[in-house]
Order: structure tokens, then sequence, then C-alpha cells
């Protein structure tokens, strides 16, 4: 018997494509407008990575509360470090950190996000049927279950925590981050030594 896969597989590869895109956004600040991220923006990105690792591991092995419960992790660490920067900022006369888009900074987007990862993650606990037939009972039993939009959503997860990791050390080098960031301090160090 065939068993259709469960909408659980698309949805979680869809969540693992918007929090690709929320990383693409912080890249596109951090690059192309030339703002560096602070000490509490890398930590967010960390929990934006960790929210996608969950994601990933529904795709890879098939739903799992656990799998979900490190999306929750995820998500609470990068809402109470978002929520710690909005309040940071919120006095007047403090300043703010890096341009706003639509009126609102990055870090307050990146609290919003993190709310909905909650909401949706707390939503998708709720199905049961997604955890009742095996990922190797399903059309195409292969990692991903043959579904091209997870094997997509999984490999750019990858390449960005990858470039994050890489851009972090570039930015920070071996030591603490500078805040705020004013260059890229391992490229510093090595023209300084040169």
């Amino acid at each position: 018997m065939i068993v259709a896969p469960h909408p659980s597989r698309t949805l979680n590869a869809i969540g693992l494509l918007v929090i690709c895109f929320i990383l693409i956004a912080a890249y596109v600040f951090q690059f192309a407008l030339g703002e560096l991220p602070c000490p509490l923006c890398l930590l967010q990105r960390v929990g934006l990575v960790a929210v996608g690792f969950g994601l990933a591991l529904n795709l890879i092995y098939g739903a799992k509360p656990h799998h979900y419960g490190i999306m929750l992790v995820g998500g609470l660490f990068g809402m109470s470090v978002s929520i710690r920067q909005i309040l940071l900022h919120i006095v007047p006369g403090t300043g703010a950190y890096g341009s706003p888009f639509l009126g609102l900074h990055y870090y307050t987007w990146s609290g919003l996000a993190f709310f909905l990862v909650l909401v949706g993650t707390a939503i998708m606990l709720l199905f049961e049927g997604q955890y009742k037939t095996p990922l190797k009972d399903q059309p195409g039993h292969e990692k991903f279950g043959g579904h091209k939009l997870a094997k997509f959503a999984f490999g750019l997860l990858l390449v960005l925590t990858v470039g994050n990791a890489v851009s972090t050390l570039i930015e920070c080098g071996p030591g603490i981050c500078a805040d705020p960031p004013t260059d890229y301090r391992l490229i510093e160090d090595v023209e300084g030594n040169g």
C-alpha cells in the first residue's frame, strides 16, 4: 500500500525556506548595506539556525516531537535575544542599531519571526498524523522522502549556516565580538600584521 506523504513535510520545507530567506535578508543588510551584525544580532542568527536544524531533522528523518522541541528551544532563545535588544533601544535617546525596514529594525522583525515560529511549531505539534507513517514507508523513502523542495531547503540552510560561521569568524576574529562592530576584525588583524 502506497501512503501519500503527510502535508507536514511540505509545511516543514516551506518553513525551512522562510528561515533561509530571513538569513539571506540578514546577509543583504550585512554585505549590500554594509551594516555589520552586532553580537546580539549574531545570537539571533544562531536561534534561526537552530529552528532551521529542527525543521531539517523533520525533513530528513520524518516528523518527531523532539525535532519540534529543538525548534521551540531555538525560537525561545532567539526571541529572548531579540526582546533584549528591543529593550536596549526602546528608551528614548538610546538610539537604534541598523537601518529600519518598513519602519521596524531588524531585531524587531526577528522578534516577530520568532514569535511566529513558536506559534507555528505549537500548531504543528497538534497534528499527530505526521508521526504515524514512518519515513521509510512513504513514497521515495530515501532521505527527504524524494521531496525536491526539502532537498533544496536543506542544502540552502547548510550553505547559509557555514557562511554565517565564516562571516562571524571574519567579523569577530578568535575573540569576543566588538559592540558595536566597526570592521571585520580578522581582516584588520591580518592586514595589521602584514
